[in-house]
């Protein structure tokens, strides 16, 4: 951006003009003629300390030598506590500050405050902002300093606040300093701001626009900088940068805008603006074209594209382009160039790509209050099947469970977002109403959200062989027995997401059911239905407070408790259920006061999010219960409550809550503490 200026001259400038032409005195003009004898009368006529004669009348109002120039900055006494640090643009660094009377010797705390940026256009609290990312003194103020080092800080201090002022219009800006406190303790170093008129553009040109007919008007309101509008170079930036943008979203990829040149006027305190922008032709989608070392197909970058040949050319969908080649996982950068395609008017999308690391080893290791213990690892290989077919292979070793297994992954199945799922696993799990020893084999498509591109509507639809011994008690007796199921099912989900975060929602709701066939084979064969709905809604009260529901029924219909394999029934309570409560420790128990599961359940949460900058709280009260029935009755409810505590990194809030059943039976701890990663719901 190039800024020019221009000033009117003033009275003091035809000031300097005048004296440089003015002739030399006649005494001066003579000084080489006068005899050896005169020259001392001379000398004493030359005396710097001798008065000035009087100024010759050229029609000027001179000004008084012995009073300060109005356009210079004023300096109070130096016990007044005030300074004059800039003003018109320039820092006298040599002018003394109130910091430089207080003692050298002595380190002191310091605070500091500026005032005067009320009423400004850009806005006090966003003026302050950007001066608090950029100021000397902000930086130190948690430590001790001497003077020497306070009075550099507020020096730098006032050339940042003068430069963000004018930034923003505020060209004639004073910043004066102000130190309240003398003593040895701590003192306050004020920054008082006088910020004078704002600049505004009286004239705003935007040429070459015209020719692209009627995607003219889009591209005018890309750039809202109009006449009397502040003369903000941010603003102007950004509008330049939003042109820039709505020149590739309007189909001109190889569009132009020239860097803006801004003429300003101090005298009227006003600016032009004249920009120059070269759209050049509108242009369709060519071909992809891979550079480099291939790492997928053409056929499959053009099922990650969201273009096809012949569509519109529109730069935000090359920018999708680009994150969903980095979501891979199996890219470490990606080059995307515009080329002029073979078919005239055509834009060709040129695919460079560095590849990533495509294996990973990791581990885990976890607690869980009535859980125990848990440990993983697992190698994978995201690229084994390609394209994109990740191999996993996992174990785990924990208090209640054990487990080998594979999976293969595979994103962007035959189109973008679409996944195919398979699984192999062994596991042995030792729960409180069950202990079961599993063969699952399975396998699914689905539709998938994430974080960067968050779906409102996701599904999903598989099947499942499963072979499990697993022991149990008869009834609620006490009495074991063992037996062995085989079950086939096909489990299938439907999910609209409408809130505004994937991993910490504050506004909207979601809906989600599930609904899975099954066919079980044990001592005769027989089938049920197995389905469950969760609702959750998020309402902010203000900008640090949001209030937030969840809501849970589930039921299966066709079979009776006794008969379904207790790893399929319905269990509740833990962090992702009742909070305040054991793993699985709500509902019917046997004699040995273990949970049998049940058939239904119900269950709800209520929560209030209260955020402090990176830190929160969370109060909240759950509760719910299972049943025998196929439907839930919603008696005998058991509450739980607590609080939790939230960091909220780059990636998602972390959760620790707290919980402790208001209503608890026999066996039940007094408190459960959950860890996790995203809010509980």
């Amino acid at each position: 951006m190039q800024f020019f200026s221009r000033r009117r001259i003033t009275q003091s400038h035809a000031l300097a003009i005048v004296l440089l032409a003015c002739p030399l005195p006649a005494t001066a003009q003579a000084v080489e003629a006068l005899p050896p004898a005169e020259l001392p009368a001379l000398g004493d006529r030359l005396d710097p300390a001798s008065p000035m004669e009087t100024l010759p009348d050229l029609g000027i109002d001179w000004p008084d030598l012995d009073e300060p120039d109005a356009a210079s900055v004023e300096l109070p006494p130096a016990t007044s506590g005030d300074a004059a640090i800039a003003q018109g643009g320039a820092v006298d660094a040599t002018a003394p500050t109130p910091v430089q009377q207080i003692d050298v010797s002595v380190e002191r705390r310091y605070r500091f405050a500026v005032t005067g940026l009320d009423g400004l256009a850009v806005g006090r609290d966003k003026l302050l902002a950007q001066f608090d990312g950029l100021s000397s003194l902000a930086a130190g103020d948690d430590k001790d300093a001497n003077a020497a080092q306070i009075d550099r800080r507020a020096r730098e201090d006032v050339a940042t606040l003068r430069e963000l002022l004018r930034a923003h219009g505020y060209y004639d800006a004073i910043v004066r300093t102000r130190v309240e406190g003398q003593g040895a303790g701590e003192i306050t170093v004020m920054l008082m701001v006088e910020p004078g008129d704002l600049y505004r553009f009286t004239e705003v040109d935007v040429s070459g626009i015209a020719p692209v007919g009627d995607k003219a008007e889009a591209l005018h309101k890309a750039f809202p900088v109009k006449p009397e509008a502040p003369v903000d170079a941010a603003a102007v930036l950004d509008a330049v940068a939003g042109l820039r943008v709505a020149l590739g979203r309007e189909g001109f990829p190889f569009g132009k805008v020239d860097d803006p040149a801004i003429v300003v006027d101090h005298e009227t305190r006003t600016a032009t603006l004249k920009l120059n922008v070269e759209p050049g032709d509108a242009k369709r989608f060519g071909q992809i074209e891979i550079r480099g070392k291939p790492l997928f197909s053409v056929k499959h970058l053009g099922r990650i594209a969201r273009f096809e040949p012949g569509d519109p050319y529109d730069s935000a969908r090359v920018d999708d382009f680009r994150r969903a080649l980095i979501q891979t996982g199996l890219v470490s950068s990606v080059a995307l160039t515009k080329e002029e395609g073979a078919e005239p008017g055509t834009v060709d999308i040129a695919v460079g790509l560095e590849r990533a690391p495509a294996r990973t080893v990791a581990g885990e290791l976890g607690y869980g209050t009535g859980e125990g213990y848990r440990a993983e690892v697992s190698w994978q290989h995201r690229n084994l099947i390609s394209p994109e077919g990740a191999v996993t292979f996992r174990g785990v070793v924990g208090t209640q469970e054990q487990l080998v297994g594979a999976s293969l992954r595979r994103n962007n199945y035959k189109a973008r977002d679409r996944v195919l799922t398979a699984q192999a696993i062994v596991s042995h799990t030792s729960r409180d109403a069950y202990d079961a020893r599993t063969l699952t084999l399975g396998a699914g498509l689905e539709r998938q959200t994430n974080i960067i591109w968050q779906k409102k509507w996701t599904w999903s639809i598989g099947g499942e062989l499963i072979a499990s011994d697993e022991r149990d008690v008869i009834g609620a007796t006490a009495i074991p027995r063992r037996r062995t199921f085989f079950i086939g099912a096909v489990p299938t989900t439907l999910s609209y997401d409408g809130s505004d975060d994937l991993l910490n929602p504050m506004r909207g709701f979601r809906l989600a059911g599930r609904v899975s066939p099954e066919a079980s084979f044990q001592g005769g064969a027989f089938g049920y239905v197995k389905a469950q709905i969760d609702a959750s809604g998020y309402l902010p009260t203000s900008d640090r407070i949001t209030l937030a529901g969840r809501f849970r029924v589930g039921s299966i219909l066709g079979a009776g408790r006794d008969r379904i394999a207790p790893s399929r029934r319905f269990y509740s309570g833990g962090g992702g259920s009742v909070r305040g409560f054991g793993y699985q420790r709500i509902g019917p128990r046997d004699l040995n006061n273990d949970p049998i599961g049940g058939r239904s359940l119900a269950e709800f949460a209520l929560e209030a999010r209260v955020r402090f900058g990176n830190f929160g709280v969370v109060p909240f009260v759950d509760g719910g219960n299972l049943y025998s029935a196929a439907l839930p009755d919603f008696s005998g409810l058991r509450y739980g409550a607590g609080l939790g505590v939230r960091y909220y990194s780059s990636f998602g809030p972390i959760r620790v809550d707290v919980g402790t059943p208001i209503n608890r039976q026999r066996g039940d701890a007094r408190v459960a503490v959950y860890v996790s990663l995203g809010q509980a719901f």
